[in-house]
């Protein structure tokens, strides 16, 4: 018992030792469309902002995009406590929210802030194969739009299919409810347009990781709506979808997420 209790010390030592080692720094309120964008548009000016917090004494490290929830009409930026120390850079995005910009203004935004993060990233020491897109609820939302309806980043140059992973945090997989509250309809009215995830399913999309809570506790048919794309995916021939459902946990379930989100990462990270 006494050797095992001074092996499992050593390893902890050992490993608080290595995070110690890596560096990390914080840099924010950097905008991600260009100044000529910013100048014509007040609101992208004050809202498309971005957060990095990247090791500063590691290189081709992976990244994870972050987008906050607030059902597209609320929330800010953040860098999740859970997703530091972890070797990763974190990039939190804010966007702008209804009422002061419609649909498609927010995937706009995602997409310019991902395709800031290609275009950047290796300056902070970051690997471009190495980036990944994740986001609770509304920014789940926004994840698998950008990275199933190619167009978004294709307005800047980039393929979607570049990203490394889309993992999704209980975002919704038809039109979002805020959306649809644009053109009047009920939020438990279910719709699937050209604003859905899952009317943009196809078999060479990125890998793709669905999380969602409990189906008893999460909000309307959450979990539903992400099974369905999961099958949908696997119809359409996606080889690497998956669905996780949290038991037990509700809407807001990041906590136990954010470790299956790094597994995902070096899961991914390992096949290449």
């Amino acid at each position: 018992m006494i050797k095992n209790l001074t092996f499992l010390l050593s390893i902890a030592l050992f490993t608080s030792a290595i995070a110690q080692e890596t560096e990390y720094k914080t840099i924010s309120g950097i905008p991600y469309y260009t100044g000529e964008v910013r100048q014509q548009d007040s609101y992208i000016n004050e809202r498309c902002l971005l957060d990095i917090y990247y090791p500063v004494n590691k290189k081709d490290f992976a990244t994870i995009v972050w987008f906050h929830g607030g059902g597209l009409t609320g929330g800010n930026k953040e860098l999740p406590e859970a997703l530091k120390n972890k070797g990763l850079c974190i990039i939190g995005v804010n966007y702008r929210l209804a009422p002061g910009v419609k649909a498609p203004a927010y995937m706009e935004d995602a997409a310019a802030a991902v395709a800031w993060t290609f275009k950047n990233i290796s300056e902070y020491g970051g690997d471009t194969s190495q980036i990944f897109v994740s986001g609770h609820s509304a920014g789940g939302y926004l994840a698998m739009m950008i990275g199933l309806d190619k167009q978004y980043l294709a307005a800047h140059g980039i393929d979607a299919n570049c990203i490394a992973g889309l993992i999704p945090f209980s975002g919704q997989t038809i039109t979002h409810f805020a959306i649809r509250k644009e053109s009047e309809i009920d939020d438990k009215q279910p719709v699937i347009d050209k604003y859905a995830p899952l009317y943009h399913v196809r078999a060479d999309a990125p890998p793709m990781l669905l999380i969602t809570g409990d189906r008893e506790l999460e909000l309307l048919g959450r979990y539903e709506e992400n099974a369905y794309l999961a099958r949908m995916m696997k119809v359409a021939g996606h080889q690497e979808t998956r669905l996780l459902e949290l038991d037990g946990y509700g809407h807001g379930m990041t906590y136990p997420a954010f470790p299956l989100l790094i597994n995902e990462i070096n899961r991914i990270l390992k096949m290449k």
